[in-house]
């Protein structure tokens, strides 16, 4: 035999064969039936301390959004807002109520100078109305609680 290295044959070493290896690891016994499996089990984390990092977050929409952990700031615990735009929506019925009320009595006046201070109150109460109910409006008139 040649070695192919450039190594002398005299100093090339025979590997002994598998089974004659004493150090050979063992083939593993499957565990018994009785023994129950091991599970992973779920240790929660305690709160860490704020680091001043920022990390990418989702929202309730899953829009993405930047978080910072602020260690100058104490964390917040999340608040929820209510809009209540009962209000408005009581000012807007009042309006309709005067209105229906002015056609009604515009309807039955025979006065024409009655007639006349009638239907400049109820152009009033209709441009209040027109102003009034949008949703522009609304929303700015939400009440945030």
């Amino acid at each position: 035999m040649i070695p192919v290295s450039g190594i002398p044959a005299d100093r090339v070493q025979q590997l002994p064969a598998a089974a004659e290896t004493t150090n050979a690891p063992q083939k593993e016994e499957p565990c018994p039936a009785s023994q129950e499996p091991v599970t992973d089990e779920y240790i929660p984390e305690e709160k860490q301390e704020p680091s001043g990092r920022y990390w990418l977050e989702r929202d309730e929409d899953g829009n993405p959004m930047i978080r910072f952990d602020d260690p100058g700031q104490p964390e917040k615990s999340p608040e929820t807002t209510r809009g209540s735009t009962d209000e408005v929506d009581r000012e807007i019925e009042d309006l309709k109520k005067e209105k229906q009320k002015l056609e009604q009595q515009l309807s039955r006046e025979t006065d024409e100078i009655a007639r006349k201070d009638l239907e400049r109150r109820l152009s009033q109460i209709e441009n209040e109305l027109c102003q009034k109910d949008n949703d522009a409006y609304r929303r700015q008139h939400t009440v945030f609680s």
